[in-house]
């Protein structure tokens, strides 16, 4: 008797676990108070039992959806949606159990990526930060968007890829955008307020972290010039285990002599910050979310590079393209910003992303010489930072076309004597100078010696000279860690900084 109840027990709990794992689940992307792409075959995705019928209603089509989970138990589907509006929306999802996913809305997601500063949070709710952004608190209380949406992927990091992030979408409110990605925020406000339609906004970011983080280990393993970051993660790695080594032995002969009453836990553990190897955020915070039909994507990071600038011309682009290859949506606008002015930086890196424009199809940069803080590398003005993201978007992206996107950007020089005339594009509205006289020009001749120069606005030119250098064959603008450039367009756009010379930099070496 005892084993015929043991055995129908049994029945019992296996026939409870088949049950719990036919069920339908979801990725966290796909749930309540999403934003779904407009006008879109959109992605939606989860998991199943192999072969298990899945039923999907759509809140804006009468017919429903049908597709079989695969013989893995995955299954995805394209679905047709809508113009955006500010009808929100059901989705039902039936199979051998119900989900009900509510407050849908249709309209714009933009993808949000990179470090700390594009991590910065709009509030201080979050004590770890010196500061929130500029005017926090105003900006926290008239919060209240509805129809914009925020998704925050939790941070974490794998050695392989994985199939689901952790979060979930939050309506817009004082409560919700304390802790919210500030420069995602205000570029999402922005086009929500132009557009008029929903917005989605998903946060993916981690502060410190270099591009290699953020790209796919095959895209690392298959170009040579990049194979050196793998050999000195290799080399972190042993590193941190020898000294993991040598803690533990320490640590041993601290408890054998703590007998003999020796002072103890004087040792700390090495720590490894998970966040800092190739790949590993690709891998957990970018991977799991590529089914998600975007409209594009923009980025603030650069800085944990400079060290390595000269790497990053090739290294961003790369990135770039691995992505828009996962996502198969073609060449998504990808927006990002030129990293501001901070002692701890170097030109070098902001002429990388400068010459990122011209090998990223669909792109646009944001120059933040004069937002910048020489001794806070979070600078707290992130407002003008999304305004002008959101500018390139409206421009390049939404249609509208006669607007100035971007401030001056050096196009080619012409020497004229014993001076230099410089001509730019995005400068068609005529150039000006905030001050009485244009700083950050250096001039030099063969021996590869810049002085200071004069600069004179000439019609939509600058001219360059100097009594120092009398056959001038080069030139370089805000070329320091710290310049104080002063050059706009006439919409008060920042001219990005640049050289003309091709001559060794220091992260070439």
């Amino acid at each position: 008797m005892i084993y015929i109840k043991r055995l129908l027990l049994f029945l019992f709990v296996l026939s409870a676990c088949h049950s719990i794992s036919a069920q339908v689940k979801l990725p966290a992307l796909v749930g309540d108070n999403m934003v779904l792409q407009q006008n879109a075959k959109v992605n939606l995705w989860g998991w199943a039992s192999p072969g298990e019928k899945i039923t999907i209603r759509l809140g804006w089509e009468n017919l429903p959806v049908e597709i079989i989970a695969d013989a893995n138990g995955n299954w995805k589907t394209e679905v047709n949606t809508p113009n955006g509006s500010q009808k929100a929306y059901d989705i039902t999802i039936d199979a051998s159990n119900t989900i009900t996913l509510k407050n849908i809305l249709i309209g714009e997601v933009w993808l949000c990526s990179g470090q700390s500063n594009m991590f910065f949070p709009v509030g201080r709710e979050d004590k770890t930060w010196k500061t929130g952004v500029k005017n926090y608190e105003e900006e926290v209380k008239n919060a209240s968007f509805p129809n914009i949406r925020l998704f925050t992927v939790a941070l974490n990091a794998s050695p392989t890829p994985l199939e689901d992030v952790t979060g979930s979408w939050k309506v817009c409110t004082p409560q919700s955008i304390q802790t919210f990605s500030a420069v995602a925020y205000f570029f999402g406000r922005d086009l929500y307020q132009k557009l008029n339609v929903p917005i989605g906004l998903i946060s993916t970011s981690w502060g410190g972290t270099k591009a290699e983080a953020w790209t796919a280990q095959q895209v690392l393993e298959d170009e040579v010039t990049f194979l050196p970051i793998l050999q000195e993660d290799a080399k972190n790695e042993k590193l941190h285990q020898e000294k993991l080594e040598a803690y533990y032995l320490s640590l041993i002969n601290e408890r054998i002599a703590s007998a003999e009453n020796a002072p103890k836990g004087q040792l700390k553990k090495p720590k490894k910050e998970p966040n800092k190897t190739s790949y590993v955020l690709y891998n957990a915070m970018l991977h799991p979310i590529v089914n998600y039909t975007i409209k594009g994507a923009i980025w603030y990071q650069g800085e944990s590079n400079s060290g390595k600038a000269y790497l990053y011309r090739t290294l961003f682009p790369a990135m770039v393209k691995s992505w828009r290859q996962e996502w198969k949506q073609g060449d998504f606008p990808f927006y990002y910003v030129q990293i501001t002015p901070h002692k701890g930086q170097n030109p070098e890196i902001r002429e990388a992303q400068l010459m990122a424009l011209k090998t990223i199809p669909n792109s646009g940069m944001v120059v933040t010489t004069d937002i910048g803080d020489a001794q806070n590398i979070h600078p707290i003005d992130k407002q003008t930072v999304g305004y002008r993201l959101a500018l390139i978007a409206r421009a390049k992206t939404y249609g509208e076309n006669e607007l100035v996107y971007s401030g001056p950007i050096f196009n080619h020089m012409k020497i004229k004597k014993q001076k230099a005339q410089l001509f730019f594009d995005s400068a068609e509205s005529g150039l000006k100078k905030n001050g009485e006289v244009l700083k950050e020009f250096e001039i030099a001749g063969n021996d590869q010696v810049f002085y200071p120069a004069d600069a004179k606005i000439d019609g939509k030119t600058i001219v360059v000279s100097s009594a120092k250098v009398k056959e001038p064959i080069a030139v370089r603008f805000a070329w320091k860690a710290i310049p104080e450039p002063n050059l706009f367009n006439n919409e008060n756009l920042p001219a990005s900084p640049f050289r003309t010379d091709d001559w060794e930099i220091k992260t070439e070496k």
